[in-house]
């Protein structure tokens, strides 16, 4: 106990924390001025940004790119509530499905288990092409103009599988062994057992899942067309359109180009569509330490 507390107070080891913390308000400066410089943008005037770029504190305080983003409430509500709906849901199946994958694929008693995982491995590498697809996704699945046609393509990742198959080869045999002889199911096995020991990583790939599902709009362009079933991006992507083809048309005509708040607009869009994500965080990252500890397995 005495060397311990001898080792915590040594010169060199409290030079070494003060050295890390330092280091660490740092980067977490460096990380966070961003944030505050789009901020402090989305809330300037076009015409200061114009004359003296973006900066950290509004000098010239505007509403005028939050009142054109907000100018129909009701739409930008209802894309938030699609886009919420895809990514809680995509997120839900994709992670069960890609979890369920990963576990059987690391299986000693599976015995396709290398034939599998080289057929997941080589879709990797060669791809049918967006055409093929896209025909699939539209005459046989029947996607088109759907909810649906934002959650299924993007179901399966192989990247997820592998992940996953990596991390549950560590968990001991002896635990599905023992649970079988108890007279458990596979499917029981994997719910009450496998997944709450491999929580770190579910955790991982489901903040990557809930990430990819909120910032995607390809999926609404291609399989989309009524304004009802677009989400966030998508529509956001279409204002910031319109926003760049009406400043074309004003420096066109006898209208301020700079009236037309193009880069405010731009920051205050940012915002909209990173703000309620940015919650997922803490959440992910509470119970990834917490999937640490529970998946630890003392031998």
């Amino acid at each position: 106990m005495g060397k311990t507390k001898a080792v915590r107070n040594h010169p060199d080891t409290l030079c070494f924390k003060i050295g890390g913390y330092f280091f660490l308000c740092l980067f977490a400066l460096i990380c966070i001025v961003p944030f505050f410089l789009i901020i402090a943008s989305s809330f300037t005037s076009e015409n200061y940004i114009i004359r003296n770029g973006y900066v950290l504190w509004p000098k010239d305080f505007s509403m005028a790119a939050y009142e054109l983003v907000f100018k129909n409430p009701i739409k930008i509500l209802r894309a938030y509530g699609i886009t919420i709906f895809v990514t809680v849901t995509g997120t839900v199946l994709s992670v069960f499905i890609n979890a369920m994958a990963g576990y059987v694929l690391q299986r000693e008693d599976f015995k396709w288990r290398n034939i599998f995982s080289f057929y997941f491995f080589f879709t990797t590498l060669f791809s049918g092409g967006l055409v093929p697809w896209y025909i699939l996704c539209v005459k046989t699945l029947h996607l088109k103009n759907t909810i649906w046609a934002l959650i299924v393509p993007t179901l399966v990742s192989v990247w997820n599988i592998i992940l996953v198959k990596g991390f549950m080869k560590g968990i001991p045999g002896e635990i599905t062994e023992s649970a079988k002889m108890d007279g458990a199911g596979d499917f029981r096995i994997f719910v009450r057992l496998i997944l709450p020991l491999s929580k770190p990583v579910v955790a991982t790939i489901g903040l990557f899942t809930a990430l990819a599902y909120w910032n995607d709009w390809y999926m609404c362009m291609l399989f989309i067309d009524k304004s009802e079933l677009m989400n966030l991006q998508y529509l956001l992507y279409q204002l910031m359109g319109s926003v760049k083809a009406l400043r074309s048309i004003a420096s066109q005509t006898s209208v301020a180009v700079s009236s037309m708040p193009v880069e405010s607009t731009k920051m205050a869009l940012t915002i909209v569509a990173t703000g309620p994500i940015i919650l997922v965080y803490p959440f992910v990252q509470k119970y990834f330490v917490k999937g640490i500890t529970l998946g630890s397995v003392k031998g």
